[in-house]
């Protein structure tokens, strides 16, 4: 299995190399820890080379922003292949708050595109409330990646696919009020899905509530093999073959 989006920070870990021995106990091969600001991309270049499971993702995540995109960008720019680096992310859009600088969050995700277009190097997109505006912009960059935490319909789901992009599931696919998320998975082929957990976010049940941990991704997989009546054995080896096509390990 391959955590395809998560965050394993000091500031959410007390004890980190703990929490790595639980994820290769539970049978978690990958973890993909992505940063969101300078602070965790420079902790995301620091843990790919503390650990042999874990690879990283760098870029500025929508919420975070601040206005020194210049030096941000060209730091982007020197860090993007360094090894065990496999995608730009996570980056996106996500206009929740009523305070969102709009066109601040499209330029910080165009110009990181571009980077990414440039050295072909996969996407982590972020998108809440903000979907058609994701579509749009990504369907004008030579880029593939991941639509992480899905939560858009079925239909939006099936246009990101045609884009090239695959569909994260995570924890939230657990939940009692998961109609939505439940219907795309029903949906979509499991060709187009990916496993993630967004930990410590979005904890699966049972232990919603609790720090979540890549080491619950099992419990992500066997629900979307009950979803869509196949084998948690099939949901394994499509899943991480699809991470594996994306993501140059």
């Amino acid at each position: 299995m391959i955590d395809t989006h998560c965050h394993i920070y000091q500031e959410y870990y007390d004890d980190i190399p703990k929490v790595i021995n639980e994820i290769k106990n539970a049978g978690v091969e990958k973890i993909i820890v992505n940063g969101c600001d300078m602070k965790s991309n420079l902790e995301v270049l620091k843990l790919v080379k503390e650990y042999d499971c874990v690879y990283g993702a760098i870029g500025f995540h929508p919420t975070e922003l601040d206005d020194n995109i210049d030096n941000n960008l060209s730091w982007l720019n020197d860090h993007i292949n360094d090894n065990k680096i496999v995608a730009l992310g996570e980056i996106g859009l996500d206009y929740h708050y009523d305070s969102t600088d709009k066109n601040k969050q499209i330029i910080y995700f165009k110009k990181q595109l571009e980077i990414a277009s440039k050295n072909k190097k996969p996407v982590i997109v972020h998108t809440r409330d903000a979907i058609q505006d994701t579509y749009d912009i990504l369907s004008c960059y030579d880029v593939s990646g991941s639509i992480h935490a899905f939560s858009g319909s079925k239909e939006m789901a099936r246009e990101f696919i045609k884009l090239g992009f695959y569909i994260g599931i995570g924890g939230v696919s657990t939940y009692k009020n998961a109609k939505n998320i439940i219907s795309v998975i029903e949906d979509i082929s499991l060709a187009y899905i990916l496993l993630e957990t967004d930990s410590p976010y979005l904890t699966p049940v049972p232990y919603r509530g609790q720090t979540n941990s890549p080491a619950y991704l099992p419990i992500i997989a066997k629900k979307i093999g009950d979803i869509k009546n196949v084998s948690y054995a099939d949901v394994i080896r499509v899943t991480t073959d699809n991470a594996f096509s994306l993501f140059d390990f």
